[in-house]
């Protein structure tokens, strides 16, 4: 795993405690705050660089995405730190001359873990996490299903008339593509009860193979399903897990490499919250100084 898809998995970890977390007023308070700033809109200092509010704003824009149940001060101050974080490890690889230009947060862990990256995990490794997660590897009873989608019933309960005459699924779901609108889904899916919801499962767990459902009515139109095959429960061996363990163990050795390059990062530099030029109660962990001037 590349270290792009290490510090995407933390952006992604990140905007996920976001988005649950921070709502509408927490992002209005900071949309708002631009009226009270004075001209000196420093929220922070790292070494002899001032933090600019502007650059806190777009940054939590950028992370939350779509806004989610509101909160306040203290995820404002968890995602405050977070930002710092990410500008501390910027000055630490561009100490390091390991940023050719600009301050992107993203090139700054890319290199700085290129730079020494964690060793990849040995087998043993992979082996004992393995034997100590075996519940991560149980997979229930598996459908292998496919299926017609329409938008109202009646062409749902047409289709479904042909494919009980005996007419081939593919060619039925084709006509209706075509010719009626219908979104039409060919390919086998392998899918667990948790897949589906509570009545389609019932079901068509239900049927036996080759065998149609009845229309099944979802919140996004009509369904027809053909079981293909059943597949019984089963512990995933070793062996087909492996990849899968690797990437788990790549990414935490990732993630905690980058815990001590922040810590090392926080040590070398210092860093003053100017927290009376926040619109909101910072609660983080960088100590906090007058404000400027």
């Amino acid at each position: 795993m590349s270290a792009s898809d290490y510090r995407e998995h933390r952006r992604l970890s990140l905007r996920r405690l976001v988005v649950l977390a921070m709502g509408a007023a927490a992002l209005a308070v900071l949309a708002c705050a631009r009226e009270r700033l004075t001209a000196r809109d420093a929220v922070a200092r790292l070494g002899e660089v001032e933090v600019r509010y502007p650059e806190l704003e777009a940054y939590v824009k950028t992370s939350v995405g779509e806004i989610g149940p509101a909160l306040g001060s203290d995820v404002l101050s968890r995602l405050f730190d977070q930002f710092l974080d990410e500008r501390l490890l910027v000055e630490l690889a561009r100490e390091r001359g390991l940023l050719a230009g600009g301050e992107s947060a993203r090139g700054a862990s890319d290199a700085l873990l290129a730079a020494d990256p964690p060793p990849p995990p040995a087998e043993p490794e992979i082996a004992a996490y393995y034997e100590t997660h075996r519940a991560e590897f149980t997979r229930p009873e598996r459908l292998e299903l496919r299926q017609i989608l329409v938008e109202d019933r009646e062409t749902a309960e047409q289709a479904r008339h042909e494919l009980a005459a005996g007419a081939d699924f593919a060619a039925v779901a084709a006509h209706y593509a075509r010719d009626r609108g219908a979104v039409a889904a060919l390919a086998g899916s392998e899918l667990g009860r948790d897949d589906l919801p509570p009545a389609i499962a019932e079901a068509v767990f239900r049927l036996r193979a080759g065998e149609t459902s009845p229309v099944l009515q979802a919140d996004y139109g009509f369904h027809v399903f053909q079981l293909i095959a059943r597949h019984p429960p089963r512990v995933v061996p070793l062996e087909e897990a492996a990849a899968e363990i690797r990437s788990t163990l790549e990414r935490r050795a990732a993630d905690a490499r980058l815990e001590d390059l922040v810590a090392e990062a926080r040590s070398r530099y210092n860093v003053e919250v100017y927290a009376r030029n926040l619109p909101f109660n910072y609660q983080g962990s960088f100590a906090v100084a007058d404000f400027p001037g």
